[in-house]
């Protein structure tokens, strides 16, 4: 019994980890190439699947308008996310573009940032209550669900593809920043922003290009989430956007391993804590446990501490 209910709790902790590591990529993402953190990346979640909900209720002819085709589920599933990650990846470059360039240009102090994405979060929840209301929506269920049992273990197709996918999304997005051209770019910039402009590479594009990938993520995280959990409100990306981010710092922020880790730790932790004691102390003691590990290494598992010029 102690072992399926072990196994049990294991299997529901990689499927929450997966929804936190892939936001945190995103926020780990925007901060290893500017060291900015981009608070308003869970409400970017928030939107990407709002995108996908409408995209998917198009594609299901629910509305008006009807396609003069007819496509099975699935591959309305993989045309919603196609075209979420890319309708949430244009938003992401329009906030950078509108918000954070000129501030970056002007030299502005980081705290002037940081305000600044906080109050790009605020317009996305309360441009979407003002638009859509205040009633939670759901969305359209795109995938059969099927249960397995092995072992007295029971768990779905769609548990399993949200692991799959998200540790698909971990080794593409290390591929690009450790093999590619535009990634060795990202890491210049990281490293001496200065200096690479000097070099020839495009400062603009290469910053742009992170927030696509890093919306991107987000839009995958919304699209899987609300799959899974097919209940959406315009308050569903704050909590966990900052859960997110703090298993991006949990990780070591800046660092694409550290954040697939350390959004997978928190899942367990959370998961684990509330299997052996009331749901009501998960938060506390989680971030209890977190709060302990980080007063031991402040870095993270894989950060590393950086040395300053004065």
């Amino acid at each position: 019994m102690f072992f399926e209910t072990f196994f049990q709790n294991l299997l529901n902790a990689l499927q929450w980890g997966s929804f936190y590591a892939l936001i945190a990529l995103g926020y780990t993402m925007v901060y290893g190439v500017l060291l900015l953190i981009n608070f308003a990346h869970g409400d970017i979640f928030m939107v990407g699947a709002y995108i996908g909900c409408f995209i998917a209720t198009f594609l299901l002819a629910q509305y008006a308008v009807a396609l003069p085709f007819a496509l099975p589920p699935t591959a309305i599933f993989f045309l919603t996310l196609l075209c979420s990650m890319i309708l949430t990846a244009m938003l992401g470059v329009t906030i950078e573009r509108v918000a954070y360039r000129p501030l970056r240009r002007k030299g502005a102090s980081r705290l002037y940032v940081v305000i600044t994405a906080l109050m790009c979060g605020l317009l996305l929840e309360n441009g979407n209550l003002l638009f859509l209301g205040a009633s939670r929506r759901n969305f359209p269920e795109l995938l059969e669900k099927t249960i397995y049992t092995f072992g007295g273990v029971t768990f779905s197709n769609i548990k399993i593809m949200v692991v799959i996918v998200t540790i698909l999304v971990f080794v593409l997005l290390e591929t690009i920043v450790r093999k590619t051209k535009l990634g060795m770019a990202m890491r210049a910039i990281s490293y001496d922003r200065m200096a690479v402009p000097l070099m020839g590479i495009p400062l603009d594009s290469v910053i742009a290009f992170t927030f696509v990938l890093g919306s991107s993520m987000a839009a995958v995280a919304g699209v899987l989430y609300a799959t899974a959990y097919p209940v959406l409100d315009p308050y569903m990306g704050a909590l966990v956007g900052w859960k997110a981010f703090i298993a991006a710092v949990l990780g070591g922020i800046g660092e694409i391993r550290g954040a697939f880790v350390g959004g997978f730790i928190l899942g367990f932790v959370e998961i684990f804590v509330a299997a052996f004691f009331p749901s009501t102390f998960r938060d506390l003691l989680a971030f209890s446990i977190l709060l302990i590990f980080l007063c031991i290494k402040p870095t993270g598992l894989f950060g590393v501490a950086r040395a300053t010029k004065i």
